[in-house]
């Protein structure tokens, strides 16, 4: 097969792949659209569980996006030559997921067409309104660290524009665990371990993503990864995702010291029923310890395919885990009068129902829709695969 024929067939294969990506993003704003013109009546949302199916998409991809530019910032923060090849891809993917993740939640909050009275009106004792200007934010600092990365004259000024980055990120991941760590009325919630939490819940899932795409990309070029970048990235993984099940460790086992919290431990961990399953078996098994016995077996860990595998089964963990976290945590009833049996009309005491609807579903395929077909055109257009420098990887892994 010649070139010529090579690059018909990659251009037509690159249309078809943008066209159901738009497909996807279209159906999205069909589900938004339906929710908007019926009301929330047709979610599984209600008075007690405000925060759906949607809202896990969109904190999933927030939380995504803040760990996938850890990439760039070790290698142009920490001078590694390995991961600033990767910088670019990173800072895009931080972009587009952080687009996807936003969109979801203003679509899923109602009235999107009064977006600009949140913008341009601020309660600054309000956590939600310190994270619109942390996410404008973001998106003007990683646009301007893609300025100077591609940009052979303003190359000097990468390191200190990553920098800023790097704390910007920070600051974005631990306001958002904040919202959740300051609603202090959520046994679930209210908790200084939420926000760090966060910060290392981003580092895995933003890797697992940018692992993935990575992985495509390489194929879809006919490009091969070379093994010790990828056992590098395989044992970074491998550690977020072990720092991810210590901060969940001690956080029930905090939890658990107190008596108020007895309750709630046994609801998420015994008798939760779904919230029990996702947390045992979505979130431990699936996105803990099978991606780690994967990345950290001798030989399994060396293969691109099963490191992926294990990146997709992080991502499937991180989800059920954010489920358990914003729905659980509203399912379980509000403790009004500590020490006293309640029950009202409005459900006081009891356990909430909360049931997802297609219609959430679909609009958070919308906002995964948004940030892949944004990377796609993106990728397409400019120079974006991780070029290596194979005297650095090379160096580098003597140095190990």
């Amino acid at each position: 097969m010649n070139f010529e024929a090579f690059h018909k067939i990659e251009e037509r294969a690159f249309y078809a792949l943008a066209a159901a990506l738009g497909l996807v993003v279209l159906i999205g704003l069909g589900a938004a659209h339906y929710m908007e013109t019926h009301g929330h009546v047709v979610t599984g949302m209600n008075n007690q569980i405000v925060w759906g199916l949607p809202h896990v998409f969109a904190v999933f991809l927030i939380v995504a996006a803040s760990g996938v530019l850890n990439v760039a910032s070790i290698g142009s923060v920490f001078g590694k030559p390995i991961y600033k090849a990767r910088a670019p891809l990173s800072g895009l993917l931080a972009i587009a997921l952080l687009a996807g993740g936003l969109t979801v939640l203003m679509l899923d909050l109602g009235r999107p067409d009064r977006l600009i009275v949140a913008m341009t009106h601020f309660n600054f004792k309000s956590i939600f309104a310190l994270n619109v200007i942390l996410y404008t934010g973001f998106f003007a600092i990683v646009a301007t660290y893609l300025w100077t990365m591609m940009e052979r004259k303003m190359y000097g000024f990468s390191k200190y524009v990553g920098f800023s980055a790097f704390i910007w990120r920070i600051a974005l991941t631990t306001a958002t665990g904040s919202i959740f760590g300051f609603l202090v009325a959520r046994q679930a919630y209210s908790s200084a371990l939420l926000a760090p939490m966060f910060i290392i819940m981003s580092f895995s899932y933003g890797l697992a993503v940018f692992i993935i795409v990575q992985s495509f990309m390489y194929a879809w070029n006919g490009m091969k990864l070379d093994l010790a970048i990828l056992r590098r990235m395989k044992n970074l993984l491998a550690t977020f995702v072990g720092a991810v099940m210590y901060f969940t460790i001690v956080y029930h086992l905090t939890n658990l010291y107190f008596a108020k919290q007895w309750d709630f431990e046994r609801f998420i961990l015994l008798e939760g029923g779904v919230f029990t399953t996702l947390f045992w078996v979505g979130q431990m098994l699936i996105g803990t310890l099978i991606p780690l016995a994967l990345l950290l077996h001798p030989t399994l860990g060396t293969r691109c395919k099963t490191v992926v595998w294990a990146a997709g089964m992080i991502i499937v963990g991180g989800f059920a885990q954010l489920y358990v976290i914003i729905i659980g945590g509203q399912a379980f009833p509000l403790n009004l009068f500590p020490g006293m049996q309640q029950s009202s009309s409005f459900f006081d005491g009891v356990i909430h129902h909360y049931q997802p609807t297609l219609p959430e579903f679909l609009l958070g395929m919308g906002g995964i829709g948004i940030a892949f077909l944004l990377t796609t055109i993106a990728v397409r257009v400019l120079r974006f695969i991780p070029q290596d420098d194979f005297h650095h990887v090379s160096k580098e892994m003597l140095t190990d």
